[in-house]
């Protein structure tokens, strides 16, 4: 009897961990996307924005993806198609996308185009873009409303909410058992263009009264982990903690920036808030990305820019990621700047193609990213397959690289001309990875990542590189390459290839990688006297 119900319980747990929805968890340093009970890496694409909008459209579309191949899909909901009429909510393109996704056996996720898609609203439902009196307009400089919603709106903030919630319900109701949707976008790039805030009446009598105490109460207590340029900002104006939006922050434009970026945070973690409360997915939002010479209006203004982010965080906590969208080239300070302070790193734009097959190693090996997302991959013009090799290599890594995150033991990077080397320690030995230039002009680039395995054993993969060992703990002076493979994972399973010695590693000085395709290859260093 108590054997029967010790099983009885064992299965009930087992149900429950299975029936957990997708969340994040964090283990040593690093935060992991759980699915299903495992780490689950989103290598993924976005298609454009209005692509879902049909159902008819898509359907040769899935097929395509699967084959690239992808694991996940990043697929636009616009409120106006969800919510047509007001409290009339047609379910029927969120029913058949997640239907046509599981037929590729493919995830989903989200993106809720609502009060804002790229600064601007053009998403949003007839019934709410008519009724400016109800759903307020940005006012800009000029005196003019604009098509963007204004954030001191709160029947329209409450309107999305709950527009927002009924959709979280929904899929709660019909997919919470198969886990195909994993994450939830919440709004799209968000902020005010054209102008450095919003100039409207209630924007204004807001910008001129005292700072709200939820924030200058953050600043406080989180003073030392503040961005540096944000904490700049506050010293040079005497770190106040009461005062008017000028008083506290300046009167540069900065000052415009972060009341918008307080107005925007409040209300998009109140939408994400509403969402959650139905079904608890991970939401995310994401960024357009200001040029080092734009000033706010130029790009979408209140968006979370890294120096805002603790400004959004201040106004709530129900958004999870703070999500780059990086088409700019230096990619690696982007994906720096978005993986600070306990923020995940996932990047739901980028670049696809060959930059976005090298990016994609960098981000996950260096930044421990949970997800690559290059944009409009229905349009896709990557004739040589480049982003599938990558994400085909990294999908036999996916185990590997998830059971190694958080503890030191993964590293990625970029090389070219001008950053032709880098080195960290692992295991014990000093790991040099630099341009393999015994093989002239094709090694003009690099990529890749290597993850130390065991005391002296490394899995690397990637193309146009060199990795040199020294050690760096007690024990016998030399290091030396015992062997090389090349192979594959196969369920987890190491299954290798040829046997690369000799000429293929330099007669032992060094561990390498063609520029000619993507491999993946195991090595065992030994250490001798």
């Amino acid at each position: 009897m108590r054997l029967a119900y010790l099983f009885a319980c064992s299965l009930c747990f087992a149900i429950t961990i299975v029936a957990q929805p997708p969340h994040l968890e964090k283990h040593g340093t690093t935060t992991q996307l759980i699915v299903d009970g495992k780490p689950f890496l989103i290598l993924g694409a976005e298609i454009h924005n209005s692509s879902s909008s049909s159902l008819d459209y898509m359907k040769p579309i899935w097929p395509r993806l699967a084959q690239i191949p992808l694991n996940t899909v990043l697929t636009p909901l616009s409120w106006e198609l969800i919510e047509p009429a007001e409290g009339k909510y047609d379910f029927t393109l969120v029913d058949g996308l997640i239907q046509q996704a599981r037929q590729e056996r493919l995830h989903i996720v989200f993106l809720w185009l609502a009060s804002w898609k790229n600064g601007m609203s053009s998403y949003a439902p007839l019934w709410v873009k008519s009724d400016t009196r109800r759903f307020p307009r940005v006012i800009e400089g000029s005196g003019e409303k604009v098509e963007i919603l204004s954030t001191l709106g709160a029947p329209t903030m409450n309107a999305d909410a709950k527009a927002f919630a009924a959709l979280m319900r929904h899929i709660r109701d019909i997919g919470s058992n198969d886990h195909t949707v994993l994450m939830m976008q919440v709004e799209n790039e968000v902020g005010v263009l054209g102008d450095t805030r919003d100039r409207s009446p209630a924007a204004n009598k807001a910008f001129e009264a005292t700072v709200p105490a939820q924030l200058t109460g953050y600043l406080r207590e989180h003073r030392e982990s503040l961005f540096p340029e944000l904490r700049e900002l506050w010293n040079e104006n005497g770190s106040k903690t009461s005062g008017t939006w000028q008083e506290i922050f300046g009167t540069s434009t900065r000052a415009d920036e972060i009341f918008m970026a307080w107005n925007y945070g409040r209300y998009v973690n109140h939408i994400a808030a509403a969402g959650k409360a139905e079904y608890p997915l991970p939401m995310y939002v994401n960024t357009w990305l200001a040029r080092e010479d734009a000033t706010p209006g130029e790009y979408p203004s209140g968006g979370p820019q890294p120096r805002v982010i603790d400004i959004w965080k201040a106004a709530g906590s129900a958004i999870d990621i703070y999500s780059p969208d990086i088409y700019q080239p230096n990619f690696e300070e982007w994906s720096k700047w978005y993986s600070r302070a306990g923020n995940p790193l996932f990047i739901p734009e980028a670049a696809g193609g060959a930059t976005g097959a090298a990016n994609v190693f960098y981000a996950i090996g260096q930044h421990e990213a949970i997800g690559f997302s290059p944009f409009g991959i229905d349009s896709w013009r990557d004739t040589q397959n480049e982003l599938g090799k990558s994400y085909e290599a990294l999908m036999q890594l996916e185990p590997i690289i998830a059971a190694h995150q958080g503890r030191g033991e993964v590293t990625g990077f970029l090389l070219d001309k001008a950053h032709s080397s880098v080195s960290t320690v692992m295991n014990g030995y000093l790991v040099t990875i630099s341009l393999d230039e015994i093989f002239g002009s094709e090694a003009m680039k690099g990529f890749g990542l290597i993850i130390a395995t065991g005391p002296h054993e490394f899995i690397g993969a990637g193309k146009g590189f060199r990795v040199k060992f020294e050690p760096r703990s007690p024990g016998p002076p030399h290091a030396g390459i015992g062997y090389v493979e090349e192979g594959k994972f196969s369920d987890g399973k190491w299954v290798p290839r040829r046997r690369l010695n000799g000429d293929e590693n330099d007669q032992g000085h060094y561990w390498r990688f063609s520029p000619q395709q993507i491999n993946i290859e195991k090595t065992v260093v030994y250490r001798f006297e």
